[in-house]
């Protein structure tokens, strides 16, 4: 599934993230191209059989199913397979083992890998991830629902802290630790832009959910890049919130300095 909205995307690398392109961006790529494929009708066909088979297809069933020459089904069956929709296998469908079995035959199923595409990139999944440790932990132990929300993005800013930490290395200078900051954030959708100021997000991964419940996420949001900054002393950047219309409603600024 597809949710376009907003601007259209380029092939340059995201803000933030040098020359070349992000493994964020390179994924992102690989998704709109996958799901791109689909647009051929044949393809389509193809792929929208075999999703809602139980078990793996065969070429011949395949072709026989939608329609087609078998050489056709097969020429899309291996491009859906290339493009990570569609899993392959092999088995034999007589049953039989052994010698004078034959060949096992190539078999597609659906692939287990998930795609989906939002233009600018959103990443709920992550607030609900939040969301239901926050639930998790109120229910344990009672602490009220937004402090056990922001409790649990300032863990998880922790981690995310700890993994630009290692991937700028042990003796990375302020520059590299806040260029691995913004690979780090780039990857969770924020399409970061350094700037003397310190660190503007110019996406908001929770746009939606920020709209509607503007205090709650932005609260989430501010939790997760001060947990993010704790292990990250030497950045010098304090979490401040600082919403302005086109981008996200946090920014990372330099210490001492405060946004208008």
């Amino acid at each position: 599934m597809a949710d376009v909205e907003g601007r259209d995307m380029d092939s340059s690398p995201p803000p933030g993230t040098g020359t070349e392109p992000s493994a964020a961006h390179a994924a992102l790529e690989a998704d709109i191209a996958a799901i791109a494929s689909l647009a051929e009708p044949t393809r389509r066909t193809l792929y929208l059989y075999a999703r809602a088979q139980p078990s793996a297809v065969s070429r011949d069933e395949a072709a026989v199913a939608v329609g087609v020459p078998r050489h056709l089904a097969k020429f899309h069956l291996d491009r859906l397979a290339k493009d990570g929709l569609l899993e392959v296998e092999y088995g034999r469908r007589s049953g039989r083992q052994g010698p004078g079995a034959g060949r096992p035959a190539k078999l597609y199923r659906r692939s287990s890998r998930e795609l989906a595409v939002i233009l600018p990139e959103r990443r709920y999944d992550l607030a609900g991830e939040l969301m239901a440790r926050a639930i998790t932990d109120a229910a344990r132990h009672s602490p009220p629902a937004d402090e056990a929300l922001r409790s649990a993005a300032s863990q998880r800013g922790r981690a995310l802290g700890d993994q630009a930490r290692a991937l700028a290395g042990p003796r990375a200078s302020r520059a590299g630790l806040l260029a691995a900051v913004g690979n780090v954030l780039d990857e969770y959708g924020y399409q970061t832009r350094a700037d003397p100021a310190g660190l503007t997000f110019v996406n908001c991964p929770f746009h939606a959910l920020a709209r509607d419940f503007t205090t709650l996420i932005c609260g989430m949001n501010l939790a997760l890049m001060e947990g993010l900054l704790a292990g990250l002393e030497g950045l010098r950047l304090s979490a401040q919130l600082d919403p302005a219309q086109g981008r996200c409603c946090v920014r990372l600024a330099v210490e001492g300095r405060v946004t208008m």
